[in-house]
């Protein structure tokens, strides 16, 4: 793959891949604390809920290893990073386990040692949802796919990317159809630029054309991937996923989510539930509007029944989606 890490861990330093920049240029950061971390999950220099959980656990690392007091940082600094971003359940979770790692051995390497562990950890699910998703790609498909759940997102092939990174492995022909993602075009900037680098076969869409794709019969499959799935089989994802559901429910396309066991949140019940993040206004605007109210939720919720199956790296969970994935996930 020719797509740049979104994390590197060299030597004990972090970098994050200033994905704002991209894909006009290719940056990082050097996060020396809490707070770099922070505004960099912040502000969406790093995104995805499994990138951004293991630079949180990376972040707090190397706090720990500057500050000494490693309990403070595990507290008081695990409390700003979980702050950051509340919707997506892969940053909570992995404080809470560098937090249960602190306790047991507290020492900065410890701390070091489980950070790794949680990257190795989410290589190894990407590369297993590509696997149990590769037979829904069949030749000639044509697949959609909405924001970036892309290798930008993860730690490599992505999670609603990777069936697709390893079906133009083995040579299947597909094509792409790539949402833009409004407001901040992640799909345009993001995906679309990692699909192309990797040759596949892919046409950038506005987020409103899907709906006249689909009626036409031009959609076979669409892959989404997922901030947070709640125990009933509630999907959180970027905004605009909801409406992608919906369609496909009315025009018959099969609709697939791709997180790894991680994203899988059974202490909150429902999607209803979840703290939905909202940006500021000014990411709608973009000075193209006057200064009138602007109302930009970062995420919707996507109810279960409206889902064809969950690709995990543990296998596809299947309706009912709430028993499915506590069997096959818990």
């Amino acid at each position: 793959m020719s797509t740049p890490p979104a994390i590197r861990w060299e030597a004990g330093e972090l970098r994050l891949l200033d994905q704002r920049q991209l894909p006009h240029r290719l940056e990082y950061l050097r996060i020396d604390g809490i707070p770099a971390a922070v505004d960099a999950i912040a502000s969406l220099a790093v995104r995805g809920a499994p990138a951004i959980g293991m630079a949180a656990a990376y972040a707090l690392a190397v706090a720990a290893r500057r500050s000494g007091d490693v309990a403070k940082v595990l507290d008081e600094g695990g409390d700003a990073l979980i702050a950051a971003r509340p919707t997506a359940v892969n940053l909570r979770w992995a404080v809470e386990r560098l937090r249960r790692r602190g306790a047991a051995d507290g020492s900065a390497a410890a701390l070091a040692e489980e950070a790794e562990a949680i990257h190795r950890e989410d290589a190894a699910a990407c590369r297993g949802i590509g696997e149990q998703g590769l037979d829904l790609i069949q030749p000639g498909d044509n697949l959609l796919t909405h924001c970036n759940a892309g290798a930008l997102a993860v730690s490599e092939l992505g999670t609603a990317t990777a069936p697709m990174y390893l079906s133009h492995q083995a040579g299947v022909p597909f094509h792409v159809y790539v949402d833009e993602t409004r407001p901040l075009f992640q799909g345009a900037r993001l995906t679309a630029w990692e699909l192309g680098a990797a040759g596949i076969d892919l046409t950038l869409i506005c987020d409103s054309a899907a709906a006249s794709l689909m009626a036409a019969g031009k959609i076979d499959l669409i892959i989404v991937g997922t901030d947070r799935i709640a125990r009933n089989g509630d999907v959180v994802n970027k905004i605009g996923t909801l409406n992608l559901a919906v369609l496909a429910s009315h025009f018959g396309v099969p609709f697939y989510v791709a997180c790894p066991s991680s994203t899988f949140d059974p202490t909150t019940e429902t999607g209803g539930e979840v703290n939905i993040e909202e940006r500021g206004e000014e990411e709608v605007r973009q000075d193209h509007a006057a200064a009138v109210a602007a109302f930009n939720p970062a995420f919707d919720v996507t109810p279960a029944n409206l889902v064809t199956g969950v690709i995990t790296e543990r296998g596809i969970a299947r309706p009912p989606l709430g028993r499915s994935l506590l069997e096959l996930l818990e």
